[in-house]
């Protein structure tokens, strides 16, 4: 495809101890030579991480949204995609777990054509993983098995931040989800409308909750109940 720009949306809600070092190793990523925007939600955060976008707002690097009320991850994206001027989009979460430059693996392929849609993998990686807490890393193995079963796919990560879109697929698929469950929401729909979907291997350092890690077990009923709704419904 010809692409001329990337969109990057970074959904943020208190993260206030590392949404500028995030920043700043967005805005130092070429992104493939791409001219890039880079869109903030704010999802109406608490720590003060809202006052800090504030006083960004005057800078022309970004585009920043506030939500009156805290709606979740899935409606930050939803109302970043409004505003979304990108050939190509891709999701980037306000905190370090990832690493910028391994959009840079992930965007060639829908710019080669070789891809619709583009997901980072943590479990195919090629590079050093940091922390992983056990229960998280089971839950994303059962909610990628379940994904498989359900799809007939083979993904080894559904859950992962790190995806990549035509900029035309992800604004034709109608995104209900609010919170965490608009992962599954937006796998489940890319794999029924039958787009092409690959995975790449990237790197990542987990963090625990004591680090503002903000899913728990309690998303995970969540994301079974959207698998399950969008394979029969919608």
């Amino acid at each position: 495809m010809k692409a001329q720009k990337i969109s990057i949306i970074i959904p943020v809600y208190n993260e206030i101890s590392t949404l500028e070092k995030i920043l700043d190793k967005v805005e130092k990523t070429s992104f493939c030579s791409l001219e890039k925007e880079i869109i903030l939600v704010d999802d109406e955060s608490l720590d003060g991480t809202r006052d800090l976008l504030k006083k960004l707002e005057d800078s022309s690097k970004y585009k920043i949204y506030f939500h009156s009320k805290n709606l979740g991850k899935g409606a930050a994206i939803r109302t970043a995609l409004s505003f979304a001027k990108g050939d190509i989009i891709v999701i980037q979460d306000a905190d370090l777990e990832y690493d910028p430059e391994d959009y840079n693996n992930l965007i060639p392929l829908i710019i080669e054509d070789r891809a619709d849609v583009v997901y980072g993998s943590r479990f195919l990686r090629e590079k050093t993983i940091g922390t992983f807490k056990l229960s998280h890393y089971l839950g994303n193995i059962i909610l990628t098995l379940l994904t498989n079963i359900l799809y007939g796919t083979t993904l080894t990560d559904m859950e992962t931040c790190y995806k990549a879109f035509r900029a035309d697929v992800i604004k034709k698929i109608d995104i209900k989800s609010n919170r965490f469950d608009f992962e599954p929401e937006i796998t489940a729909k890319v794999l029924k409308m039958k787009y092409c979907l690959l995975e790449i291997p990237i790197s990542y350092y987990g963090r625990g909750h004591h680090e503002g890690k903000k899913i728990t077990w309690k998303d995970g009923f969540g994301a079974i109940r959207a698998l399950i709704k969008y394979r029969f419904f919608d």
